[in-house]
């Protein structure tokens, strides 16, 4: 059947019903100067990338692709260069015989394609892909070929030396700082980060390679693989840009970095960790650019976020958020800050380090190298007239004892501990040596929660629960008749889940708590409680986000409720 390719894509759009005639028209008027129909309705909210991107696929019979699962040869990338693929805001992706496969976000874009025609003097096929994967790509592709061939790694027939290839990367570097082939490549290993969407970086060193990994929602996977010879220029350039002791190669160190990529803020958070195969650097990405404000951003339900709310609103004693590394506690604490942050309010924090620099809040950062640590930076505190405090982390019995004080004595503190549960945290305290009695008197609640995977909309297949999955449900007071399946393809990188979702169990220290806590009650009794009081279970908040269809029982499973 032959493709309908006449059509424009506002009328493709408004066939999918996508977009209305209203919505067509008010962005022909208002787009900017060569600005497209489709950027335009994107930037005005009436539409996003993946639904232009569907409706095309569907509309004209052309196919999407996963630009993040496919490999592009070098050959295919000299066909045409890096500054034409950017500003016609394509990327080239295969050759067969004498046609060239290019993936565009607009196949109706018919001058781009002749011009790609007349450079390569090749037939062109047009696949779809996202202006978010294709901008992407050519970070990934044209960035990282351009930087590897300036440090000669280009071709792996050619072996080099491996001393020589070191003194000439030297050469290289000391040349012109701004056109050193390392700093090139870390920038590039930046962008890719950025453009990826990745918390985090980890360079691993191995024998003779070392690893790029990033991890996005929450799950690490390797971007490329480079000689070994490079690491230690690399590991350096990132301690230059972290102020780090470059000399240092057999402590631990940690560092920030503060920058901006593509005009997007940029702050980094470094640590480096030597092994027996090498310096090991992790990076976490905070993009400030994507932070959003308040209590919003975090996917709490009505009547959560009423009851945090009524937490953090307290004039004095503890709420505690708990959770394992990775779990969104940070983000939380930030959100509550924010929430709390007005002129007749002294808000202090202390932290290790500061990670986002809110405006309006006295931010202290520890240092352990000068005894500066949690209790000592508490005490200090306490001496500035503080309204709200926020402890980054209650790791030891002093800092818990001096932030119990500080709440008996008509402060709000926040702050975060490592615990699978929020009745967990209560007898935690109580382990570390607090008395019961002063852990029941301070603790105004605590907040347990953990970050889900958003099953792939996509390719997600809707199952039947079996009886043993259904009596899961029915445990905990939820019906359900279908649920998610993943199942993985080119929209989500073959995962089968994109993005991730907060779930949370928030406990309100109530009087029954109180006395439980005062008497030393046993963990199943408290627990036994705060169901009776009817709080929300992390497992019941987990299977509610799968009745809805927004997780898969898996995941839920996964990260391994009790």
């Amino acid at each position: 059947m032959a493709r309908n390719v006449q059509k424009r894509l506002g009328d493709v759009l408004y066939e999918q019903g996508v977009v209305t005639e209203k919505q067509i028209s008010e962005a022909l008027k208002k787009r900017s100067k060569g600005e497209k129909l489709g950027e335009a309705l994107m930037r005005f909210g009436y539409c996003n990338a993946s639904q232009i991107v569907d409706a095309l696929e569907t509309s004209l019979g052309i196919r999407r692709v996963n630009l993040q699962l496919l490999y592009i040869d070098e050959s295919v990338l000299k066909l045409l260069d890096e500054e034409f693929v950017t500003k016609s805001k394509i990327m080239p992706i295969n050759i067969h015989g004498r046609r060239i496969v290019i993936a565009i976000n607009d196949p109706l874009d018919f001058p781009t394609i002749e011009n790609v025609r007349l450079r390569t003097g090749m037939n062109v096929e047009t696949v779809l892909a996202t202006q978010n994967d294709i901008d992407t790509a050519i970070a990934r592709y044209y960035g990282f070929s351009k930087t590897l061939k300036s440090l000669g790694i280009e071709v792996k027939e050619e072996k080099k030396d491996d001393e020589k290839f070191y003194e000439e990367l030297m050469a290289s570097s000391e040349t012109d700082a701004n056109e050193s082939p390392i700093i090139q490549l870390v920038n590039q290993i930046l962008l890719t980060a950025v453009k990826s969407e990745a918390s985090d970086i980890h360079i691993d060193p191995g024998d003779i390679e070392f690893k790029i990994r990033y991890r996005i929602d929450g799950v690490l996977s390797t971007e490329r693989k480079l000689p070994k010879i490079i690491l230690t220029k690399l590991i350096s350039r990132i301690k230059v840009m972290s102020h780090m002791d470059i000399t240092d190669s057999r402590t631990p160190q940690d560092g920030r970095i503060k920058t901006v990529i593509e005009g997007r803020p940029i702050d980094l958070r470094v640590s480096t960790l030597p092994t027996i195969r090498g310096e090991k650097a992790v990076l976490r990405v905070l993009d400030l650019s994507r932070e959003s404000k308040g209590l919003d951003r975090l996917g709490l339900s009505d009547s959560d976020r009423k009851m945090f709310e009524r937490l953090i609103g307290r004039p004095n004693g503890i709420v505690l958020v708990s959770g394992p590394t990775g779990s969104g506690k940070t983000t939380t604490l930030y959100a509550s800050l924010d929430q709390l942050n007005a002129e007749d309010v002294n808000l202090i924090t202390v932290e290790d380090p500061v990670e986002i620099e809110l405006e309006g809040v006295n931010q202290v950062n520890v240092n352990p190298d000068i005894d500066f640590t949690f209790a000592n930076a508490l005490r200090s505190i306490l001496r500035q007239d503080p309204n709200i405090i926020m402890v980054g982390e209650i790791r030891d019995t002093e800092t818990a004892e001096i932030a119990i004080s500080a709440s008996l004595t008509g402060h709000l503190v926040l702050s975060t501990i490592h615990t699978n549960s929020a009745v967990k945290t209560i007898t935690r305290l109580i382990d570390m040596g607090i008395d019961a009695f002063l852990v029941a008197s301070s603790l105004s609640g605590v907040v347990a929660q953990r970050l889900l995977r958003v099953v792939c909309k996509y390719c997600a297949e809707e199952v039947v629960p079996t009886i043993s999955q259904q009596e899961l449900f029915k445990r905990n007071n939820i019906e359900i008749k279908t649920m998610k399946k993943a199942v993985g393809c080119e929209h989500c990188n073959n995962t089968g889940y994109k993005g991730r979702v907060a779930i949370f169990e928030i406990v309100d220290i109530n009087e029954n708590i109180v006395r439980m806590v005062s008497n030393e009650a046993k963990e199943y009794e408290i627990l036994e409680q705060v169901r009776k009081d009817g709080t929300k279970l992390l497992i019941e908040a987990g299977l509610e986000k799968v009745r809805l269809a927004q997780t898969t029982l898996d995941e839920v499973m996964r990260i391994s409720l009790d």
